[in-house]
């Protein structure tokens, strides 16, 4: 019962594999068939129509804030000072996973030359994104937790704390060089931006 979305994970995470190792010219339907020990690489067509549908679902898989995004109900409630930082944890640990810069290149490249690689992150992913922290923050102004607000303009300043943070770490390593930790820029970044949208009392 259980065998198609083990599949499914399986070619998942030998696409990633092959992906971040080979690139995308370099990665074939039938190396990742192999690396996903399939009989056949017709069966990747079951699950993904094209190779660029795969990378799209390869991508996604590595976003776990696509899930607090795509089912923000549960989050809605809860204060700012608990929901901002699992957000910008689960955002900067994408960063933490093997292979990721590999993978980071990739998808950055494929960004140059491909339109529709750009469509897709924007779309699915940022948008996605900042759609959810636009929920969530105006409705924490609703409830009086936060002043009233551009929320749109919140949301923005919110993910850009943690953009070039995320991107020192997979494309410029030498940045890390003062030794601050992602967890120490979440709590200083996060009580910077609550700091100015609280209300006073």
């Amino acid at each position: 019962m259980d065998e198609e979305p083990d599949r499914r994970q399986q070619i998942l995470e030998a696409a990633f594999a092959e992906f971040a190792g080979k690139g995308f010219k370099g990665a074939t339907i039938k190396s990742i068939a192999q690396a996903a020990g399939l009989q056949s690489p017709s069966l990747i067509y079951w699950y993904f129509p094209t190779k660029e549908d795969l990378l799209q679902a390869v991508f996604l898989s590595r976003v776990p804030l696509m899930q607090i995004a795509t089912d923000p109900g549960p989050l809605l409630e809860q204060p700012p000072e608990e929901v901002l930082p699992m957000l910008a944890h689960g955002y900067l640990g994408i960063t933490e996973q093997p292979d990721i810069p590999q993978m980071a290149r990739l998808v950055f490249s494929e960004i140059v030359s491909r339109p529709e690689m750009a469509d897709m992150v924007a779309d699915r992913v940022l948008l996605n994104i900042l759609n959810f922290l636009k929920t969530y923050l105006q409705h924490q102004v609703e409830l009086g937790r936060l002043r009233p607000h551009d929320t749109r303009a919140s949301a923005r300043a919110f993910i850009g704390m943690f953009i070039p943070v995320a991107l020192s770490h997979l494309l410029f390593p030498a940045m890390h060089a003062d030794g601050l930790s992602n967890a120490e820029h979440i709590d200083t970044a996060v009580d910077i931006f609550l700091t100015g949208l609280r209300r006073a009392n």
